[in-house]
C-alpha cells in the first residue's frame, strides 16, 4: 500500500510541476506535452519519470544541458509525502482521499504564490466546489467532527458557511487596511483560498488552519523585516503560510484544539 501511494504521489506532483509552470501563464495544463523552457524541445517519456529523470539527467536538458530546477523534483517528493501521510492518518479511505486532493491544490498554491504573488481562480474556484463535494459525501477528513452532521446537505451546508466566514474575514481585513492604511492587507486570492480551506475542513478545523497559517505568516513577515530581506511596504506572499497552516490542521488540529482549550480551561 504504501509503495503504491508513494508511486501515485509523485505521478500528481509531476502534474502538480506542470500547473505551478503553466497557470500563472494562462496555458492548458493537458496540452500540449511538456517541453524544456529554454529550448523548447519536447520532453521524453523517459526523461519524464518523476525524481528517477532528474537523478539520470543529473539536473539538466538532455538537449540542451540547461539546469532543470531543483522545484520539481522537490514538489514530486512533498506531494509523495503527504499522500502518505493522508493514508496513514486516515487509512485507504475516501477521507484520505480528500486529504490527498487538498494537500496537491495546497502544494500548486504554496509554489505559485511564492514565485508569482498570486493564487489562481482556476485551484480555488474549482476546489470549493470540490471540498463541498467531499463533505456532502461524508469523505471531508473531519466531517464529522464536533458540531457537523456526518454527510449530507447539513454537512455541506456548515461547511460552506465556514468558508465564507473564513473569506469573509480575510475581506474584512482588506477593507479596513485600505481604509486605515491605505493599501491592501490581503489579496483576494488569499480570502478564496482560506474559503477552499473552509470548505474542505469545516468547522472548527478550519479556523484553527487559518489561525496556525496567521502565526506562520506572521512569523515569517517579522523575520523577513528583521533581515531586511523585505520592506515594510513591499508585499509578502500569504498563500504559502495559509496552504502550511491547512495542511498542518488537516492531520493535527483536533489535537491542537484540545490542546488550547485545554489550556483555556487551566
Amino acid at each position: 500500500m504504501v509503495a503504491w501511494t508513494l508511486a501515485l504521489g509523485l505521478i500528481i506532483g509531476s502534474f502538480a510541476n506542470v500547473a505551478i509552470h503553466r497557470l500563472p501563464l494562462g496555458e492548458s495544463v493537458v496540452w500540449p506535452n511538456s517541453r524544456c523552457p529554454r529550448c523548447g524541445a519536447p520532453i521524453r517519456w523517459f526523461d519524464n519519470i518523476p525524481l528517477l529523470s532528474f537523478l539520470a539527467l543529473r539536473g539538466r536538458c538532455r538537449d540542451c544541458a540547461a539546469p532543470i530546477s531543483w522545484r520539481y523534483p522537490l514538489v514530486e517528493a512533498l506531494t509523495a509525502a503527504l499522500f502518505v501521510q493522508s493514508v496513514a492518518a486516515f487509512g485507504p479511505s475516501l477521507r484520505a482521499v480528500a486529504s490527498m486532493v487538498l494537500g496537491t491544490l495546497l502544494v500548486i498554491v504554496f509554489f505559485i504564490d511564492l514565485d508569482h504573488f498570486i493564487i489562481p481562480n482556476r485551484i480555488t474556484y474549482p476546489g470549493i466546489v470540490i471540498g463541498l463535494g467531499f463533505t456532502f459525501a461524508g469523505a471531508s477528513p473531519f466531517s464529522g467532527w464536533m458540531f457537523a452532521s456526518q454527510s449530507g446537505w447539513h454537512a455541506a451546508g456548515a461547511a460552506a458557511v465556514t468558508g465564507l466566514a473564513l473569506g469573509g474575514f480575510f475581506i474584512l481585513i482588506n477593507v479596513l487596511s485600505s481604509r486605515l492604511l491605505g493599501q491592501e492587507g490581503m489579496g483576494m486570492g488569499d480570502a478564496k483560498l482560506a474559503a477552499m480551506i473552509g470548505a474542505f475542513l469545516g468547522w472548527p478545523i478550519g479556523a484553527v488552519a487559518i489561525l496556525l497559517g496567521v502565526f506562520v505568516g506572521g512569523a515569517v513577515g517579522l523575520c523577513l523585516l528583521a533581515l531586511r530581506i523585505r520592506g515594510r511596504r513591499e508585499h509578502i506572499p500569504f498563500g504559502p503560510a495559509l496552504a502550511a497552516g491547512a495542511v498542518a490542521a488537516m492531520w493535527w488540529g483536533p489535537q491542537l484544539l484540545h490542546w488550547y482549550v485545554g489550556r483555556l480551561a487551566g
